[in-house]
């Protein structure tokens, strides 16, 4: 792993709206939060992209030589599991538990290296009441007349810098529960909320000095990504944090105003948001009916390679269509990087030197760096890599004789450690086989034409892919040796 360059990344930063230096608080540690899932029901595969996007981030910090230590929350009491819990006629607890699950199944059937922390809302209350009692104190928070516990948005100036609200006609006292709120509508917002008998009924309330209750949705994130990196680095500032563009406002906006006012420091050094995933044209969501999981695709038999590699085509800053020609173009893609990781794994330790190959190699290299530090330009990263398959296989059919392939090996394994698109071992395994049957079928084809130079080629070409044939009465036999 290489070590990390003086200011190599390049991130575009909500905050200021420019791409800008990356520069951690305490190089080369790199605090990372990211907003997770609502465990209310599946995730589907819009908020994947999110996850994904953030997965490309956490391995180019690590491929860059930095020390990640990511922190990933669990949202399992808010309004939306509350009331799918009541619906269900279960309590908060069973009917999170089989989707908090899921989402681990999920994340690891899509190859998204785990955050070092997964901390669950209703596990981490208590930082929660601490830190409404530190609003409370420093009077920029107030109890409400309903029995709820209130962010004052007036008594914080700069509220409405990450979306850039005007706040400037704010009514004064106006105030909103729900977790969620209209766009562009500033308001008062429930840092704590009364328990209600629905609250009370699925398990979701909570002894406070202030009341009896439960968390609003943008407290969670505060407390348990502060409480994280105060007790592990004695730090209140995050270097990044992450999540889909929908977050910015309001749930983002608060997360800053209530650990600001809290803490007297910058709550995030760096912002980043990724773009919706839209099908036929629409964001993905229950509401407009086009909702697709990742369980769905697994069951559907799509190698997670394929949607990597899907994904990484567009920056993480546009909005991606995703519809199945795109995702038959990846899967052709995925095959073809197999059937280039093959063919080098097979080129003999023996080999001829080749200086060509391993020129190749280092430009390669230096080229996919190039393009992920350029905020995380996955797309040129992919024309980089396809570019260098392209040159390698040439060289290699070009060659007098075989070339060493260790370089070339390398820079593979480099980049597929942050991309991670090669096929799995069984689509792997699968399209080896179709793809063994078709060139004995047009060796048998050229046998039979006297065609003996080309049934030679032909044999060249799996023997490359590490499959010996044998001819028997009963027809050719082959295996991977």
């Amino acid at each position: 792993m290489a070590p990390p360059h003086p200011s190599p990344l390049q991130l575009y930063n909500t905050l200021t709206r420019r791409v800008e230096p990356f520069t951690p608080l305490h190089s080369p540690r790199v605090t990372l939060y990211t907003c997770g899932p609502t465990v209310w029901n599946y995730a589907h595969i819009g908020n994947f992209r999110t996850f994904l996007f953030e997965d490309l981030l956490h391995r180019f910090l690590e491929f860059s030589g930095y020390d990640v230590f990511h922190i990933m929350n669990l949202t399992d009491v808010d309004d939306r599991t509350i009331k799918a819990a009541a619906a269900a006629g279960k309590s908060l607890d069973a009917h999170t538990a089989p989707f908090v699950q899921a989402f681990f199944e999920d994340r690891d059937y899509l190859r998204i290296k785990p955050a070092h922390v997964y901390p669950r809302a209703t596990q981490t209350v208590p930082a929660m009441v601490a830190l409404v009692e530190r609003l409370l104190e420093r009077g920029v928070a107030y109890a409400g007349e309903d029995g709820s516990v209130y962010f004052a948005i007036a008594k914080f100036p700069t509220y409405g810098r990450l979306s850039q609200l005007d706040t400037r006609e704010l009514k004064t006292g106006a105030r909103v529960s729900s977790d969620e709120y209209a766009k562009d509508d500033p308001r008062d917002f429930a840092l704590w909320k009364r328990a209600s008998a629905v609250d009370e009924t699925v398990g979701a309330a909570w002894d406070a000095p202030f009341g009896r209750g439960r968390p609003g949705w943008h407290l969670e994130c505060s407390a348990m990504s502060l409480s994280e990196i105060r007790s592990r680095f004695n730090v209140e500032t995050l270097d990044l944090h992450a999540g889909g563009i929908d977050l910015v406002f309001p749930h983002h906006e608060d997360e800053i105003a209530q650990s600001e006012a809290a803490t007297g420091q910058p709550f995030a050094r760096h912002w980043l948001h990724g773009e919706f995933l839209n099908v036929r044209g629409t964001k993905m969501s229950k509401r407009f009916g086009n909702f697709l999981t990742a369980r769905d695709l697994r069951e559907q038999g799509v190698d997670a390679a394929a949607l990597r590699l899907l994904f990484w085509q567009t920056h993480y800053r546009q909005s991606l269509d995703f519809n199945d020609a795109a995702l038959d173009g990846a899967r052709e893609g995925v095959k073809r990087l197999g059937e280039f990781q093959q063919r080098l794994a097979h080129v003999p330790e023996t080999a001829a030197t080749a200086e060509t190959l391993d020129a190749r190699a280092l430009q390669f290299e230096t080229d996919f760096r190039t393009a992920l530090a350029d905020d995380l330009n996955a797309p040129r990263a992919l024309a980089a890599l396809f570019d260098f398959v392209r040159a390698v296989n040439r060289e290699i059919d070009q060659a007098s004789r075989t070339p060493n392939a260790r370089r070339a090996r390398s820079a593979l394994e480099g980049a597929m450690a942050v991309l991670d698109i090669l096929p799995s071992a069984k689509a792997a395994g699968e399209e080896l086989a179709t793809w063994v049957a078709e060139h004995i079928a047009a060796r048998e084809k050229a046998r039979k034409a006297k065609d003996f130079p080309e049934a030679d080629r032909i044999r060249r070409a799996l023997r490359d892919r590490g499959v010996e044939l044998e001819d028997t009465p009963v027809g050719t036999k082959w295996r991977v040796v």
